[in-house]
C-alpha cells in the first residue's frame, strides 16, 4: 500500500493516514527485534477530541488487537487502527527522520483534539466533549477542572477534580447541580456521576 492512501474497512470505514516509507522501514526494523507474539503496530488516540488528546503507537501483541480494529497491511508490517480513533486520525502523518543521534519517529495528528462527536460516538467521547467544552470553561473561573477517569459497566461516569475544585467545600454542589445535571441532560443513558478525587488536600481549594 502506498503512503497516504485512503483505506476502506469491510464495514465501509475509511482511514486517511500517511505512514511514510521511512517510518514503515523503521517500524519494521523494530518489529523484527520483537518476539513472535508481536503482530504489528497499533495506532490509537487517548482522550480524542479533547485538549489532552495524545496520539500513540504501540506494539500490537497477540491479544492486544480489538475485534473492530482496522487492519492496514503494508509491505513489511501490519498497522492496527483503533476504530474509535479513526475520525481523529484523518490527515495524520507518521514519519521517521534520521539525524546525527540516530533518528526520530514523529506523529502529527492535527485533528486529534477537534471535537468530532455526535450521538453515535462512544459514551466516553461524548462525556469528554461536554466536560472540556462546557463544564471546564465554567470551572476555570475558580481555577478548577474536572476530567473523566472511566465509564463503569453500570454507565456511571467516574470523575476527578483538580485545581481549585480539589478539596473545595462546595464540590458536592458542583458535582450534583452542575456537572451531573449537565451530563445527564445531554446524555440520558448516563446513570450518574461519581467523584474519586482525594479532597483531603485543600491547598488549592477555591472554597476552604
Amino acid at each position: 500500500m502506498s503512503e497516504g492512501q485512503t483505506v476502506a474497512a469491510t464495514d465501509g470505514t475509511e482511514v486517511k493516514m500517511t505512514i511514510t516509507e521511512s517510518a514503515q522501514e523503521y517500524l519494521a526494523e523494530l518489529l523484527a527485534k520483537q518476539g513472535d507474539d508481536v503482530l504489528g503496530v497499533r495506532v490509537f488516540i487517548t482522550q480524542p477530541g479533547t485538549p489532552k488528546a495524545e496520539t500513540c503507537i504501540a506494539y500490537c501483541r497477540d491479544g492486544d488487537a480489538k475485534e473492530d480494529d482496522i487492519q492496514i497491511p503494508y509491505p513489511k508490517l501490519t498497522i492496527y487502527v483503533e476504530t474509535r480513533s479513526v475520525p481523529f486520525l484523518e490527515d495524520a502523518t507518521v514519519d521517521y527522520a534520521k539525524d546525527r543521534m540516530g533518528g526520530q519517529l514523529t506523529i502529527k495528528a492535527p485533528n486529534s483534539r477537534l471535537p468530532r462527536v455526535n450521538e453515535n460516538s462512544p459514551l466516553e467521547d461524548r462525556v469528554n466533549y461536554i466536560l472540556y467544552n462546557e463544564v471546564n470553561p465554567s470551572l476555570a473561573a475558580h481555577g478548577g477542572e474536572v476530567s473523566l477517569v472511566e465509564i463503569t459497566e453500570e454507565k456511571f461516569a467516574i470523575l476527578k477534580f483538580g485545581g481549585g475544585c480539589q478539596g473545595c467545600g462546595m464540590v458536592d454542589v458542583t458535582l450534583k447541580e452542575g456537572v451531573e445535571k449537565s451530563l445527564i441532560e445531554q446524555i440520558p443513558e448516563l446513570a450518574g456521576v461519581r467523584d474519586m478525587t482525594d479532597h483531603t488536600n485543600t491547598e488549592n481549594a477555591y472554597f476552604k
